[in-house]
């Protein structure tokens, strides 16, 4: 046991780290609630560009609200693990804490290095939902038909890509390239000298990249903040557990 007046001079310290602590684990499941807001948000704004890529729904959304999910719970646990002042606890919360800001680093990182391959398979697969489109409404069709009607576009680099594909030689220019759909009759879409007047004649891909820059910029700056917020949550929960075990304090 440890002499009494080493003890009392030890409880501040404890005390100032439990505080500090507790603090830092409000603040997280803050973040952990933020980053659900993101997910949220990111499913909603981003949708459409992200299916181009996988023709499918993507799950990049589902994969922040499920971490901003987990922070949630395990911000909860800090304060418990604080309060309990448990060192088995602690040092979970620690390793918790350990495993998100590496995966969230890593994440980031790679996202970084990647990103002009993630620009050109975009490209290409723009590409193929020109070449795929139908007036359906679903898949890559509906993506495409929500950038366009989104960003005021049409085609990939300007309208008349569009004179190359299946569904122009049967259709013409899809009716969410029209400016007013009113004025859209399906001899003007047909006839790339009416529809210049008609439909946007700004392309999309420049856009819908400049969009994905941007955004997903604002997202990878968030999961960085976030990533390094971490480090301090580390520090102290090993201290206060250390601590703890070094004089075999007990939490009342």
């Amino acid at each position: 046991m440890s002499p009494p007046s080493r003890r009392l001079q030890t409880k501040p310290v404890i005390t100032c780290l439990k505080t500090f602590l507790i603090s830092y684990s409000l603040i997280f499941w803050i973040t952990g609630m933020f980053l659900l807001a993101v997910g949220v948000w990111g499913k909603v704004s981003l949708e459409a560009y992200l299916s181009l890529a996988s023709e499918k729904s993507t799950n990049a959304p589902y994969v922040l609200i499920g971490t901003g999910a987990t922070i949630v719970i395990f911000g909860l646990f800090g304060c418990f693990a604080t309060c309990r002042g448990s060192p088995w606890m602690l040092k979970l919360y620690a390793m918790f804490l350990t495993v998100v800001f590496l995966a969230e680093l890593v994440a980031g990182v790679s996202g970084f290095i990647f990103r002009h391959e993630i620009k050109a398979t975009l490209g290409t697969a723009y590409k193929v939902a020109l070449q795929t489109y139908n007036s359906t409404g679903t898949g890559s069709s509906a993506a495409v038909d929500t950038i366009q009607r989104t960003l005021l576009c049409c085609g990939m680099k300007n309208y008349t890509d569009w004179e190359h594909t299946p569904y122009f030689k049967e259709k013409g220019i899809p009716t969410s390239c029209c400016k007013d759909t009113t004025k859209c009759s399906p001899e003007t879409l047909k006839d790339l000298d009416k529809a210049k007047n008609e439909v946007y004649t700004t392309g999309c891909f420049a856009l819908v990249t400049t969009v994905m820059e941007a955004n997903l910029g604002i997202i990878a700056g968030i999961s960085f903040g976030i990533a390094f917020f971490q480090l301090i949550g580390i520090f102290l929960a090993c201290c206060l557990s250390r601590y703890i075990t070094n004089n075999q304090y007990e939490m009342v």
